[in-house]
């Protein structure tokens, strides 16, 4: 296990003493004029995707914002500042740096006082987002209910934090190495709004269709913006919106070797006893060198159509407000 000392205030070596969110430029201008602004995280470039693709991809995700129309506002801790609008060097620092922390929302205030650089995760991104006035974020995918939850209470805060936090998330479901059924009802308990993109089946990552089914549906930009103002109006529920956006059939990971190759991957678990926490990212090496890299490819064009439709949703939703 790493350790992390927390400094004391005199030894932050000419670091932090302002713990105050700060904003990029950009975003700060957009915010105040009322653009639209979508949010994205930062583990997807730290931990996330190898190097040196893993800059590569963030800057088309930041770019994918950019054409729908919206200003992107990459969210991360860049030596204890918690910065929302990564400006490019803030962004290949987190993407080349050794040690980045993987920062949840109970890790913010404890990493910002340590003064580390550190890459948000979809539970971080959602609530410093909201607290920033942004109403829209794309990511990947959620976490949610691990296998084997009942023995190790394995639950992504991804969905506790949602379920207290005002804002919509465009993911294309969770990850199938997850127990999918579980989160959902999670989900459902803890109040947490879930449509469909054009469908009624939850998505599931890697494949279009993850297994179930969802009683709600949207079909464009505008619905979702006009649920967000619907939300807003009523003034009773602080609780998050998934937007699950499958990927279309003929780009998703091939069905039968998605089935294979998750198979094959929990028998292994059997094998080397792996359980608790190490089952999903265990799970997730082997899908990269199962698949010999194809789940990746896969992993990419998830987030960047999600970049596209979290954009337009964000200007939507901007047009509504100002309307």
């Amino acid at each position: 296990m790493v350790q992390r000392r927390v400094p004391g205030p005199t030894s932050y070596g000419g670091g932090v003493t302002d713990f105050h969110i700060q904003h990029g430029a950009e975003v700060a201008e957009a915010l105040r004029a009322g653009r639209p602004v979508v949010a994205l995280e930062s583990t997807i470039v730290s931990h996330g995707l190898p190097r040196p693709d893993n800059l590569r991809v963030a800057r088309q995700i930041e770019q994918a914002v950019r054409d729908a129309g919206a200003v992107p506002a990459t969210i991360g801790m860049v030596g204890g500042r918690l910065v929302v609008g990564l400006d490019d060097t803030e962004l290949t620092r987190l993407a080349s740096a050794d040690g980045v922390a993987k920062l949840s929302v109970r890790d913010l205030a404890v990493a910002a006082a340590a003064g580390v650089d550190g890459a948000t995760t979809v539970a971080a991104t959602s609530a410093v987002a909201a607290a920033s006035g942004i109403r829209v974020f794309a990511t990947g995918g959620l976490g949610g209910v691990h296998r084997e939850a009942a023995q190790s209470f394995d639950e992504s805060a991804d969905l506790t934090t949602l379920a207290r936090t005002p804002i919509a998330v465009v993911c294309a479901g969770v990850k199938s190495i997850l127990d999918v059924g579980a989160t959902l009802e999670r989900m459902e308990t803890l109040g947490v709004g879930v449509v469909g993109y054009r469908t009624r089946r939850f998505p599931g990552f890697f494949v279009t269709d993850g297994g179930f089914d969802l009683d709600w549906s949207v079909d464009s930009p505008e619905q979702v913006a006009a649920v967000l103002a619907a939300r807003a109006a009523h003034g009773l529920h602080d609780g998050g919106l998934v937007v699950a956006n499958p990927l279309p059939a003929d780009e998703q990971l091939d069905r039968d070797l998605h089935d294979r190759t998750l198979a094959d991957g929990l028998a292994l678990l059997d094998r080397d006893g792996i359980t608790g926490k190490a089952v999903t990212p265990y799970l997730l090496a082997h899908f990269h060198s199962a698949t010999e890299g194809a789940s990746l490819a896969v992993n990419v064009r998830i987030i960047l159509r999600n970049a596209d439709l979290a954009a337009r949703i964000a200007v939507a939703a901007a047009g509504t407000v100002a309307g």
